[in-house]
């Protein structure tokens, strides 16, 4: 037994020492080095200052409290990209504070409540103090959190102080809606306005450069290869007469028939074109219809021209 001993006093000095660890997830830490987190935040998220980015939020909150009356609040966090998180609220034990679902007593203080889950939207209760006590002040820090696990600047956190008034010395009016009231901490406008990453920025931009090269690269590629053959075609007209003697002689027996079929053709071609340009079709469509629509036209060109070229015999002796 006596052997055992150093096991068993490593092992429960172990279990102490990860106990602190694994109740943090479950609420905030009472204290903060010699400060309350309450009051002060925690130096362990958001680069250690209060974000004006979170909005804490704290509903059901009364004017003035009537004495021995409990009052449901309602905690809620608002960040533009976090949307969970946790808390802490205390009454420095003024009246007494009952932690509703998701919520749970504070163990180095049970008069102040936080978070027993990350979530949103919890409900707690406040019973106010059997007589009255003057003006009593309350304590609320929300942290929302980026979700990664880990205690860094995506954490941010914000700070709301508030009191509720004694009994008899706030103006009551009639209007049950107005006998409780919303407090809240924060920039509102920076729900509306996601900070992007960088690195996501360039990534999208890069992105686009390739989409627009590769969209751009066919168009400039198909375009400038169908001019190159049209100024071909061009050319070698232009050294057949040049240098070729002109085109050869076509038999109108022969020219007649080949010019109506090749006319047809191009007729249809032409309105394939008219088509493909009127049904707004890609430019890749536009293009090819474009090209045997020339095609067909030279081919009629041709015709033409060989049979009104003249007669050459080549074959004399």
């Amino acid at each position: 037994m006596l052997r055992r001993s150093p096991q068993l006093l490593i092992l429960l000095f172990t279990v102490l020492l990860i106990a602190p660890a694994l109740a943090m997830p479950g609420g905030p830490p009472w204290k903060n080095g010699d400060d309350l987190v309450v009051e002060t935040g925690c130096s362990c998220h958001g680069g250690g200052a209060p974000s004006t980015e979170v909005v804490v939020s704290i509903s059901g909150v009364p004017r003035a409290y009537e004495i021995g009356e409990t009052y449901n609040f309602t905690i809620s966090l608002q960040h533009a990209t976090n949307s969970e998180g946790g808390y802490m609220l205390w009454d420095y034990n003024s009246g007494t504070l009952t932690p509703g679902e998701g919520s749970a007593s504070v163990a180095e203080e049970p008069g102040a409540v936080s978070q027993s889950a990350v979530g949103n939207d919890w409900v707690v209760f406040w019973t106010a103090p059997d007589s009255d006590i003057g003006e009593v002040s309350f304590q609320l820090v929300g942290n929302a959190v980026n979700g990664n696990g880990e205690f860094d600047e995506g954490d941010l956190w914000n700070i709301l102080s508030f009191s509720i008034s004694s009994p008899d010395t706030v103006y009551q009016d009639d209007d049950e809606s107005l006998a409780v009231r919303t407090i809240s901490v924060g920039d509102y406008d920076s729900l509306f306005v996601v900070t992007e990453n960088p690195e996501a920025i360039e990534a999208a931009r890069q992105e686009g450069i390739a989409d627009d090269f590769f969209d751009n690269g066919n168009l400039f590629y198909w375009t400038t290869l169908a001019i190159i053959i049209v100024g071909a075609v061009i050319q070698g007209e232009f050294y057949e007469r040049k240098f070729g003697g002109g085109p050869p002689h076509l038999d109108m027996r022969l020219a007649v028939p080949q010019g109506v079929r090749r006319g047809f053709l191009a007729a249809g071609l032409t309105l394939l074109f008219a088509w493909s340009l009127d049904s707004g079709q890609s430019w890749g469509v536009i293009l090819l219809c474009l090209m045997i629509m020339l095609w067909a036209i030279f081919g009629v060109y041709r015709t033409i021209v060989q049979a009104r070229a003249p007669k050459q015999y080549t074959d004399l002796v």
